[in-house]
């Protein structure tokens, strides 16, 4: 209870912080504080949309290297032995990916820390004990710690709230990555090759020493790259209006902020462990480029102009852009004059076809 109160304390002053920093709203959503088993079952179908692609595979490629052996058994047996592996196939990569996923989730500090909408609906919340553990190891009081996560959680809820397709690109791009993964058939065979095929515990062993080894193809390639360009302008944004909000405010603000970047850039054991599993890094590598974009937007355009480029996906700077913020504000400049020069010509035109 005590932790519940003060999560819901930490949200509410982060709200009215955020207020003076982004023009986008409060969510208005719930405030809870979670446990590491509460947040998988609430992230659960989250992530069920982005792996189930990737399971499938997985097993129609076990399908696929039994069919090369079947020779090597009776004909009821060889039939038998398909459906056993296809099932177990999936099985076998569905655990890994429950532990990767539980192990994540005593590494995450809420519900938007991956830059992933992971629930539909509005929500924030805080997970206490990650929390207490993060800041057992730095300097800063742990009141500190908690009203800086919350400022992060609470300006991501706004803005996966307040700009409605962002949720859906997101997930609609990792799915299509995962839908077009390819797995290393070769590996898996290798794997099999010298197993008694009817020894369910000796392939359960193999198959979870890492024999699903993700391949990119690329079109794979070009999919992730979009993907990390959205996800690093997310966490850019994020950056920039948590440093506005908190700046003047937490003591710690500029210690905590390097914290969560390097934090970021490496990832933790889980992070990896799910990217080795999915091929598909979470962290977003060009976040630092991405926060100094939306400052150059900011102080270019002021607040308004920042979020107005959310308006809509062909909108955001692609990622050669991120490199380049000062040519990427002087073009948007460009745009608006010939814009204004296009608008005044049309009004002049249509006052002399009035004046006549």
């Amino acid at each position: 209870a005590s932790e519940s109160r003060q999560v819901a304390e930490a949200i509410g002053v982060a709200e009215l912080w955020l207020d003076a920093a982004t023009q986008f709203p409060a969510s208005g959503g719930t405030v809870r504080a979670l446990s590491a088993a509460e947040w998988v079952e609430i992230t659960w179908p989250a992530w069920q949309r982005m792996v189930s692609p990737v399971a499938a595979s997985v097993a129609n490629v076990l399908t696929q290297a039994i069919a090369k052996r079947e020779n090597e058994l009776p004909g009821e047996l060889a039939a038998g032995l398909r459906g056993m592996m296809r099932t177990m196939g999936g099985a076998v990569f569905a655990m890994q990916i429950g532990q990767a996923i539980g192990a994540l989730a005593r590494e995450v500090f809420g519900l938007t820390d991956i830059g992933l909408p992971l629930t539909e609906a509005r929500s924030s919340a805080l997970l206490p004990a990650a929390i207490g553990r993060f800041a057992a190891g730095l300097d800063a009081p742990i009141g500190e710690v908690r009203l800086f996560l919350a400022v992060r959680e609470a300006a991501t809820a706004r803005l996966f709230t307040h700009v409605h397709w962002l949720g859906p690109h997101l997930l609609g791009a990792v799915e299509g990555y995962a839908r077009g993964i390819e797995i290393d058939v070769e590996r898996i065979e290798t794997a099999l090759r010298d197993l008694d095929l009817t020894d369910q515990a000796a392939v359960n062993r193999a198959l979870t020493g890492g024999a699903f080894a993700i391949q990119r193809t690329p079109a794979q390639k070009a999919a992730l790259e979009r993907l990390e360009t959205t996800l690093a302008l997310v966490e850019g944004w994020v950056e920039d209006v948590v440093s506005g909000a908190v700046a003047e405010r937490l003591p710690s603000a500029a210690g905590l902020s390097e914290m969560i970047r390097r934090r970021r850039a490496g990832g933790g054991p889980a992070e990896r462990a799910f990217g080795t599993l999915v091929g598909l890094e979470l962290r977003p590598r060009r976040a630092r480029e991405a926060a100094a974009l939306w400052r150059a937007v900011a102080e270019a355009d002021g607040l308004s102009g920042r979020e107005a480029l959310w308006s809509h996906p062909d909108v955001l700077p692609d990622s050669q852009e991120l490199a380049e913020p000062e040519l990427f504000v002087q073009g948007r400049r460009e745009r608006a004059a010939a814009d204004a020069d296009v608008d005044a010509a049309i009004a002049e035109l249509l006052n002399e076809d009035d004046s006549r």
